[in-house]
């Protein structure tokens, strides 16, 4: 049998033995531009699932020619799936964009006029409903102070203080 013939195999294996189900969600304070600015990271595969299962829209989010659908499908759907509340007040998101790198999605809000953080509240639901495994790593950075949190499902929510 040639590699030809085993590369299905090997792809249906690898799709089996899927190890995690797993998004990192990295949020940081610029305090010299008043923002929290944020990347969200998921397995390509992953997002798209929920995509076509939340929203009933089958998408290639690698495909360049899907690029402006894909971006109103993933911030539909972060937007659902995640909020912020900065010092108590909650944080109006803004999309800047996503990127794909290699089996990753990377995609990019901003949350403006948070001059200071002392508390940061996180409601995080992404990718829940692929897997109850699932698990969302957050790490959150102000002033030099970095926290990190992992919240398995079903916990969607954690707070961060900062001093």
């Amino acid at each position: 049998m040639t590699w030809i013939g085993l590369k299905p195999l090997a792809t249906l294996l690898i799709a089996l033995m899927h190890p995690f189900y797993v998004s990192v969600i990295d949020i940081n304070h610029n305090e010299k531009e008043a923002s929290l600015e944020m990347s969200v990271r998921t397995f390509t595969t992953d997002l798209e699932t929920r995509l076509e299962e939340e929203y009933h829209v089958k998408l290639d989010l690698a495909d360049p020619k899907q690029k402006a659908k894909a971006e109103e499908y993933i911030n539909l759907y972060v937007q659902k799936r995640l909020a912020l509340t900065a010092n108590g007040l909650k944080g109006k998101m803004e999309f800047v964009g996503f990127e794909i790198q290699k089996e990753s999605v990377w995609s990019y809000f901003e949350v403006k006029n948070v001059k200071q953080l002392k508390q940061l509240d996180v409601f995080c639901e992404i990718l829940f409903g692929i897997d109850p495994s699932q698990i969302n790593i957050i790490h959150a950075k102000t002033a030099g102070q970095r926290k990190s949190f992992e919240l398995s499902a079903p916990k969607n929510k954690t707070t961060f203080t900062f001093n």
